[in-house]
């Protein structure tokens, strides 16, 4: 299985902190995001590489941070070759670009590169390759209005996802996709068709949503704590959580 974190966005509302600096490596408790990701999929067993997408501008601080990181040996980092926000190849572009750039045939973990979770992948992984399609790992906001922000997902009884609207104005539920993605390598192929076929190639809700109506795509709920840093409110309080629970 390969790994693939998604660390090209330019993470506007988060200037200044972020001019110089991609969100990835801002440090969360003393320890930067991208590091926390890879501390959480170390325990998970079968995968041999990890592909790093990020962006001309971020390219050399993902290169001076790999100097650093205990996972170096396994890391590639892959620059999408977009400059700034206005010309960003959009996450499910990014997709396509690991996978034809790396000739990847094989399972792909997909994780957004500015989250943070507690989920235990060791589960998410039991329950994705159980299941014949690609699974998403959701969360309840709980609020209908912080719904908007995000991709809302609809499961049914079985788990599937039957909707999956991308900030929608009027939520059909409270359970959000996290940002995080399981796709067996026989359903690859459809991220490039879904490049060839449609606009919005930005955020990958908008594919999730298009394969949910294609194919299959399954939903594991999960309890534990997930922080979106989405701005730099949020940001200092997922810096003192982490603070405070490790400290």
């Amino acid at each position: 299985m390969k790994i693939v974190i998604l660390a090209a966005g330019y993470a506007v509302r988060l200037q200044p902190l972020t001019l110089n600096l991609p969100k990835s490596l801002l440090p969360v408790g003393g320890r930067t995001i991208i590091d926390r990701i890879l501390g959480k999929i170390s325990d998970i067993k079968g995968w041999d590489r990890v592909y790093v997408v990020t962006n001309g501008k971020f390219f050399g601080k993902f290169n001076d941070w790999l100097k650093t990181t205990a996972y170096r040996d396994k890391i590639n980092i892959i620059n999408d070759g977009s400059t700034t926000n206005d010309n960003r190849l959009g996450a499910i572009k990014d997709m396509e670009l690991v996978i034809k750039d790396k000739a990847i045939d094989d399972d792909m973990l997909v994780i957004a590169g500015d989250n943070l979770f507690e989920l235990d992948m060791a589960d998410f992984m039991k329950f994705a390759r159980a299941n014949d399609g690609v699974s998403v790992a959701l969360y309840d906001i709980g609020s209908i209005d912080l719904a908007r922000n995000f991709g809302v997902v609809k499961i049914d009884e079985h788990k599937k996802v039957e909707d999956f609207e991308e900030k929608p104005q009027d939520p059909k539920s409270t359970l959000v996709s996290t940002g995080i993605y399981y796709f067996p390598k026989n359903k690859l192929p459809f991220i490039k068709k879904y490049v060839k076929m449609q606009a919005k190639l930005d955020a990958p809700g908008y594919y999730i949503g298009w394969l949910s109506k294609e194919d299959n795509v399954y939903g594991f709920k999960f309890l534990e704590d997930w922080y979106d840093i989405g701005n730099i409110e949020s940001y200092k309080k997922a810096d003192l959580k982490y603070k405070e629970k490790e400290m």
